[in-house]
């Protein structure tokens, strides 16, 4: 059973939210409590993880132009004969709508593709393979059979995940359980690697939203999919070579 701290205390421990007396109770606390100290070592393990990874990117020239010729002319004061530069609040008002226009665009600009949303994708789904490595928390249902499996995510989704088992190829199906990634609900389905466990994230494929690539972040490495109008995406501490393996599996007919 999980402890409650670790859902209502850990992570204002972690962010240094709590106050003097609330930060040495809940020390004393980790002493005694294995789930709590687990769960605290890998939050701090995926924080620095996400510490080292450039998420910044630089919007291009291209966009700050397209967003400045689309915003309305502020018309110029005169003085007589003589035209005066905007006032103050004028070029406030302008800067704070470029920026606006700027964030907005930019979220909306090539983002599913841009290097940035795949480094993103990666930290949030190492993170939620972290999570289910807690215990209680790897499946909701648990069968080495597909056929229990699937049934279980009907209701609970608003797509079918292609439950299967490979066993013979080396993975077998461990089971299944619901997630979150990037905001959305998502079918999560397990296997085994050897001694390793894989989390297989699976969600409708959306073209604002593309999951794709690969890479590794602290020792867990990632591969991303599209197949059949789903988004897939593999983590786990076992090597590149099989995830790309297991890809491969998912995308026979």
């Amino acid at each position: 059973m999980t402890c409650e701290l670790s859902q209502t205390r850990l992570h204002a421990y972690l962010d240094n939210e709590l106050d003097a007396m609330g930060a040495a109770e809940f020390e004393r606390h980790l002493e005694t409590c294995p789930d709590c100290k687990t769960q605290l070592a890998a939050s701090e393990k995926l924080r620095k993880a996400l510490s080292q990874v450039q998420l910044y990117e630089r919007a291009p020239a291209s966009l700050r132009s397209k967003i400045q010729s689309s915003l309305p002319k502020l018309p110029a004061t005169t003085h007589g004969s003589r035209s005066t530069s905007p006032a103050p609040w004028q070029r406030l008002a302008l800067a704070a709508a470029l920026l606006l226009a700027a964030v907005l665009g930019w979220r909306q600009w090539d983002g599913a593709n841009h290097p940035a949303y795949q480094q993103t994708l990666a930290a949030a789904t190492v993170d939620a393979h972290l999570r289910s490595m807690q215990p209680g928390h790897l499946a909701d249902v648990v069968s080495t059979d597909q056929h229990t499996v699937k049934p279980w995510f009907d209701g609970r989704l608003t797509f079918a995940p292609p439950v299967r088992d490979f066993a013979d190829a080396g993975f077998p199906l461990i089971g299944g359980r619901l997630d979150v990634i990037d905001g959305r609900t998502v079918a999560a389905l397990v296997y085994g690697r050897r001694k390793h466990i894989v989390n297989v994230f699976v969600a409708k494929a959306e073209p604002s939203a593309a999951w794709s690539g690969s890479g590794g972040i602290q020792g867990y490495h990632w591969t991303a999919w599209q197949k059949d109008g789903l988004s897939f995406c593999a983590v786990s501490d076992a090597a590149a070579a099989d995830l790309e393996q297991l890809k491969q599996l998912f995308l026979a007919p």
